[in-house]
């Protein structure tokens, strides 16, 4: 594909006409990761705005004990930069950003964009969107630190990105939701014997969406 093209598939740029594509064509490149290639790193000043064509990207921290601790997964068609301050003309990485799958990655130049569009007050509204969900990721992560347990992490998860649970390995989603492999088993095997989901060949399914939402939503 093109760059063109791939600007015309990103839902962020879906609002502007033809001109305004070529304006933003001349501003992009576009670049190749192989998967655990770490796009930036936390405090990073960066000065592109860069969003994920295809792959996989992985957002954590690294606490005092050189732990990792994730935070969440961005996919398809998401902005990757995090947007906390639009005076700037550089954007700083709140976290750690690593490739999990070999991705595809649209960057565009920040001080180029702020002044062909944001200051024109077009994809301003994209924008704010783009932070809106920013912040519901950190409330999904406060959620799953500080009020779920075991079953309701494993349940909001499933709920929310059944294809992603799914394509990660069972350990990996053990460290993501800081609990035992152990206990990730006998929570699923609870869920498929109250008939909330089914498990075929490894595979997790929905049977009950209503009662799998009730889980989570009767502690928020």
């Amino acid at each position: 594909m093109s760059i063109k093209e791939i600007v015309k598939s990103l839902s962020f740029f879906s609002s502007l006409n033809d001109e305004d594509v070529e304006k933003i064509c001349t501003i992009s490149t576009l670049h190749k990761y192989t998967t655990g290639y770490v796009l930036h790193y936390e405090n990073q000043d960066k000065d592109s705005i860069e969003f994920l064509v295809s792959g996989l990207a992985k957002a954590y921290k690294i606490d005092k004990h050189k732990n990792e601790i994730f935070l969440y997964h961005l996919s398809n068609d998401s902005l990757l930069s995090d947007i906390n301050n639009i005076s700037s003309d550089t954007l700083t990485s709140f976290s750690n950003l690593e490739m999990a799958e070999d991705s595809v990655v649209l960057k565009i130049d920040y001080t180029e964009f702020k002044q062909q569009f944001l200051n024109s007050r077009i994809l301003c509204s994209e924008l704010m969107n783009e932070i809106i969900k920013r912040s519901e990721y950190m409330q999904n992560i406060f959620n799953r630190e500080f009020i779920f347990d075991a079953v309701t992490k494993v349940a909001k998860m499933i709920d929310d990105d059944l294809d992603m649970f799914n394509k990660i390995k069972r350990h990996d989603i053990s460290l993501i939701l800081n609990i035992q492999p152990a206990t990730l088993s006998r929570v699923l095997s609870r869920l498929k014997r109250n008939n909330i989901i089914s498990i075929e060949h490894g595979k997790i399914g929905i049977i009950d969406k209503e009662e799998l939402k009730a889980i989570y939503e009767e502690v928020l």
